[in-house]
């Protein structure tokens, strides 16, 4: 494979990945007392008929995300403030409709994105309890989502049935 820009080194990584997405099942399990758990997205747990868009608003993509994840370690028997680790992804929404940035207004549009996913994501964990995180934006995500969560969680009570 030749590559004549990080550019498109990049674009053909987010390609691939986006690829191996659509074929990888989502899951999660627990291992030695850790829940893992990926591909936590805004319309995870809710009816087809109850999805939300890549139009809607960005909040709307991280309020259902956070509640989603929510949701996710508490049946595991765990809590938001025993999550160790996530990984966010975020990307700008793809449609027919909706005008890709370009340059300084990209960044711009990401910045103003991180600036909101701050806001919503400090309302789910107690004071000083906010894991380690990493945020990245990215192409594309499954799902009609414009935000993913991935990341792993200490078991601290049984798992709900």
């Amino acid at each position: 494979m030749q590559i004549n820009s990080r550019r498109e080194y990049f674009v053909g990584l987010a390609t691939a990945a986006a690829a191996f997405a659509q074929q990888a099942p989502r899951n999660s399990h627990t291992h030695n007392g850790i829940y893992y758990f990926s591909g936590t997205g805004s319309n995870d747990g809710y009816p087809k008929d109850d999805h939300v868009l890549v139009t809607d608003p960005f909040e709307k993509h991280v309020t259902r995300t956070m509640d989603a994840l929510k949701k996710s370690v508490e049946r595991a028997g765990c809590t938001m403030d025993s999550i160790l680790h996530l990984e966010v992804f975020i990307c700008l929404p793809h449609a027919d409709n909706v005008p890709m940035p370009t340059g300084k207004a990209r960044f711009d549009a990401h910045k103003a994105q991180y600036d909101a996913l701050n806001k919503i994501y400090g309302t789910y964990f107690s004071p000083g309890k906010a894991p380690s995180r990493a945020c990245m934006a990215v192409e594309w995500i499954p799902g009609d989502s414009l935000i993913e969560i991935v990341g792993s969680a200490q078991v601290v009570n049984s798992p709900q049935g």
